[in-house]
């Protein structure tokens, strides 16, 4: 079959569900079907475009039997709405353009709409071809209880963006189940949800020695480490931690990555006199596994109110390292019950200092119990979340629209 995938981040980009699709996409191409991928160059998370995707309007190449062809968009800062609202309109604009010239049988287009709603009304609407649209969080539900979305008239336009997608779709992938309720509340029938779990790569991702090169170089063998990895936004209240630091100065809290939060959590962390935060940049995807095995505990935190609308995609990766999870979110929530469920960490709900501190402590006092959660964790992904198991899954899904 000849699929067509529409997409804001592919790899190398850093984009949260990059992962994901990159690894599917190349998986069904290993199957041997004809993969083609139209992605904006790599920009995520500082909102700047990598140095060897600026100047071209398009670009063309091959990853591992994927053809990408990729779109420019600006430059600029992403906690800039003005600026993100831009970029949105251009990877839509060029997308639409790019992918009129593309053969295909089927799409598969990730959510949110308001990213990707013209090349769906145009690619798959109006040129009659089924689409599998993939959502990753629900909207505009997710934006509300995060505060990006407050006045009626955008709430009621990216509702709008959504729904055209989400009831013109062939199929709707979700990646849990706690998705459903808000989907059925639009009118959409359950038959045609498609629960596959996120997947990753465990082979890659796997169980590595505490002690190894990277905590080598940043000087962490001595110490119990605190990690968060991934984009720092303001979806993960990260706040909290760093006031947990100041009660915990004997431990080690170390933040990967970048975001539109960064700037404003170094600037706190200075100003609170933090020793024991080290904040680093966004790490190669090849130093990944080590990255995740210096963590003694690994941290996955949510605001409070987004329930069972998000589910961050960084929880599988710690999984698989076999590391134990400290999550922060509502009790009941999408993460919290996922967590519970796997056995893998300990819960804690946010905007709780107290609680939050008394959890560090625990599982820094009591190593065994800390890694047997890894292990489940790690049993877990495994059992549930082979990247093998999902392409085919995909595969039949997708070959069952074509008919």
């Amino acid at each position: 079959m000849r699929l067509l995938v529409v997409t804001p981040f592919y790899a190398p980009d850093l984009g949260p569900s990059t992962p994901l699709v990159t690894m599917l996409c190349e998986d069904l191409a290993q199957l041997g079907h004809h993969v083609q991928v139209l992605a904006a160059v790599p920009h995520f998370p500082s909102g700047q475009v990598s140095a060897d995707y600026r100047g071209h309007l398009w670009l063309e190449e091959e990853q591992n039997g994927v053809q990408v062809k990729r779109v420019w968009v600006p430059s600029g800062e992403r906690s800039n709405l003005p600026h993100r609202l831009l970029t949105f309109a251009v990877f839509q604009g060029l997308t639409t353009i790019a992918g009129l010239r593309f053969d295909y049988d089927a799409l598969l287009i990730t959510n949110p709409a308001l990213e990707t709603f013209l090349p769906f009304a145009t690619l798959s609407w109006l040129r009659r071809k089924p689409a599998v649209f993939c959502v990753w969080d629900v909207y505009p539900d997710v934006g509300i209880h995060l505060g990006i979305f407050r006045h009626q008239a955008v709430i009621k336009l990216v509702g709008w963006l959504e729904n055209f997608c989400l009831h013109r779709a062939r199929k709707i992938h979700l990646l849990t189940e706690s998705f459903k309720p808000s989907l059925e509340a639009r009118g959409l029938a359950t038959a045609k949800m498609v629960v596959i779990p996120p997947w990753l790569d465990t082979e890659f991702i796997r169980p590595l020695p505490r002690t190894n090169a990277f905590s080598q170089e940043h000087g962490l063998n001595k110490k119990f480490v605190i990690l968060y990895a991934g984009n720092m936004g303001f979806s993960q209240g990260l706040e909290q931690i760093l006031q947990a630091a100041q009660q915990l100065p004997k431990l080690q809290f170390v933040f990967v990555g970048d975001g539109a939060n960064h700037a404003n959590l170094v600037t706190q962390a200075t100003t609170l006199g933090l020793t024991n935060v080290k904040f680093l940049p966004f790490q190669p995807r090849e130093r990944l596994p080590e990255l995740l095995a210096t963590a003694d505990l690994a941290l996955v935190t949510q605001q409070g109110g987004l329930g069972n609308d998000s589910l961050p995609s960084k929880i599988f990766p710690i999984l698989a390292s076999g590391r134990p999870i400290l999550a922060v979110g509502d009790e009941g929530s999408s993460l919290w019950e996922f967590v519970q469920q796997a056995q893998a960490g300990v819960c804690v709900p946010p905007s709780a200092p107290d609680a939050l501190v008394k959890a560090i402590m625990e599982l820094a006092q009591q190593p065994t119990r800390a890694q047997q959660l890894g292990q489940h964790g790690r049993e877990y992904a495994l059992r549930y979340h082979s990247r093998q198991a999902t392409a085919q899954k995909f595969e039949t899904i997708i070959k069952g629209l074509i008919g």
